[in-house]
């Protein structure tokens, strides 16, 4: 699990072998608007597929229509990857032109950075789509080829401890040109996808992760390692309820296989059932102790208040991790711990720690901008975040690095704000493409940043599959935004109820604490913001202190 609930991260970044899974999640939760308090619903998927549906008035175009709509006027994004066997190739023309009309409003900036940071979003996706049928179309040629029955020596689960992920998929396809009936390989080739998506934030990857798991369940059904490969696939679409369904058909081929027992906390806690997560930790950690499950253990202590834990057993990982893999997941983990009670400057020593063992960590890279900022270093952090968003364009960055230039406030930074919000619904639009559902993403970036309707609706949708903390402090915020203030308020306590210790969910309760009348409450909560983490937020710490000002 990550150290973050929406992050699904592998917890060995380096190893994504078919043994052992991460990211997983569980069955969606009640229906929409229901009250905190209210009751819930089975919302298992189909056995054949995890392709989430687009919601109601997103984009449904095809990677390659997305790829190439995405590229500034004047520019190529690549390949089409036609010969990509994955059902990629299919879509709507329609939707196609409105994703198409959105990158264009980007495209008539007059910087070129700006298009080029949008083309980079493009390129990625084309590039990637390229790169991935170079393995899948060379092996409808090869499908006469014997069956090879047993996982060969060149696949074995060490290849992608390497460190080099990209070097190790190469390696996987130049393999399984030659042996397309490994079903051990396949495995391990599809969560390497699931693990470059999440690395690169490219979710163009994952209807090739998707067609590599499925090959090797053809293969082999009931293939542990890609049922596994199955839920990580699910929890990095956000498909919770498929997550948790593949992660236990793994467990019943496997009783020990960590990736199941870890993708399985994943889904407990995705859906905001806590007490069950807590059992599963504790399971998980009496069969395969080691960093996947401290991690998560560590995680489900964090969300119950119980920070010293978390931080024990957060040491106890690093002490055993190994790989820079493990170490930069680990160390990041410890860093958004710290930077979540306050403690910047143990923040930045993590994060530090963390780039040393591999200065392209994103969390890290992220990390710490977000931490400079928050020690007064506004010029560190833009330059950081910037650094970031070149490289991976993923609606979190881009909101923060849209707020950094609001409170900047220089010549020029309201639209430059403005340009990174943008891309947030571009990158939202490319990812429903690829079945993500993005609608948390939509509703905290909506709600501050963009059309308070379509963040309700996100928000109502997202309720309605999972009650976790983060998501209703999101309808919460969504409510409040919208006007529904005495709506809003129970979701906000909520938001806060189980002990989890996070400033932006007591600023946003103190908001509409106050917006019902309640004033002694609202000021606690505000003060409780800042005296926990007082740079949580660009403008939020701003608005907090604002708030108290005002309320003297």
């Amino acid at each position: 699990m990550s150290p973050r609930t929406n992050d699904n991260a592998t917890p060995d970044a380096d190893k994504a072998t078919p043994e052992e899974n991460t990211a997983g999640a569980g069955p969606a939760e009640d229906a929409v608007d229901t009250p905190p308090d209210g009751g819930t619903l089975d919302a298992t998927p189909d056995e054949g597929t995890v392709d989430a549906t687009p919601v109601e008035g997103t984009v449904d175009a095809t990677p390659d229509e997305g790829a190439r709509a995405a590229t500034p006027a004047g520019e190529t994004a690549g390949e089409d990857g036609a010969d990509d066997p994955s059902g990629s190739g299919s879509g709507s023309g329609d939707a196609g032109d409105e994703r198409g009309a959105a990158v264009r409003r980007l495209s008539r900036s007059q910087h070129r950075w700006r298009a080029a940071q949008l083309g980079f979003c493009a390129a990625a996706l084309a590039v990637a789509m390229t790169a991935g049928a170079v393995v899948l179309g060379a092996l409808r040629d090869g499908a006469t080829t014997p069956a090879v029955a047993a996982v060969s020596n060149g696949v074995s689960p060490q290849l992608l401890a390497s460190g080099d992920l990209d070097a190790s998929i190469l390696s996987l396809q130049a393999h399984l040109r030659t042996q397309p009936k490994d079903f051990g390989g396949w495995a391990t080739l599809g969560l390497a996808y699931v693990e470059q998506a999440r690395t690169k934030g490219d979710p163009s990857r994952y209807p090739q992760a998707q067609e590599a798991l499925n090959r090797s369940l053809k293969l082999r059904p009931d293939y542990d390692p890609a049922l596994a490969g199955r839920a990580a696939l699910a929890a990095a679409r956000h498909d919770f309820a498929g997550a948790l369904k593949y992660a236990d058909l793994a467990l019943r081929q496997n009783p020990y296989s960590e990736r199941a027992l870890s993708s399985r906390i994943d889904a407990l806690v995705e859906l905001g059932r806590y007490d069950e997560a807590s059992k599963a930790a504790d399971l998980a950690d009496s069969r395969r102790p080691g960093v996947p499950v401290f991690t998560r253990y560590a995680y489900v202590h964090e969300l119950r208040g119980d920070v010293k834990t978390a931080r024990r057993v957060l040491k106890q990982a690093l002490d055993t991790a190994t790989s820079r893999g493990d170490i930069s997941y680990v160390t990041s983990a410890l860093g958004q711990l710290a930077w979540n009670q306050g403690d910047y400057h143990s923040a930045l020593a993590y994060y530090a720690r963390a780039l040393a063992a591999d200065d392209n960590y994103l969390p890290a890279l992220e990390g710490r901008a977000r931490t400079q900022a928050a020690l007064g270093d506004r010029a560190a952090a833009i330059k950081g975040m910037e650094l970031v968003v070149q490289r991976y364009p993923l609606p979190q960055p881009l909101v923060e690095l849209g707020e950094l230039y609001e409170a900047r406030g220089a010549a020029g930074d309201e639209r430059k704000a403005h340009d990174q919000y943008k891309l947030v619904n571009a990158w939202i639009a490319l990812a429903h493409a690829y079945g993500v559902n993005a609608d948390l993403d939509t509703a905290l970036a909506a709600a501050d940043h963009g059309d308070h309707r379509a963040a309700l609706t996100a928000a109502r949708a997202e309720w309605a599959r999972r009650h976790t903390v983060h998501t209703a402090d999101a309808l919460g915020w969504a409510l409040h935004v919208s006007g529904r203030d005495a709506e809003a308020l129970p979701y906000a306590r909520q938001a806060t109820a189980t002990g989890y210790r996070n400033a932006s969910f007591l600023y946003h309760l103190g908001v509409i604490e106050r917006a019902n009348g309640h004033a002694d409450k609202g000021r606690s909560a505000l003060r409780a913001a800042l005296d926990l983490n007082p740079g949580f937020s660009p403008l939020g710490a701003r608005e907090a202190r604002k708030a108290l000002e005002a309320a003297k």
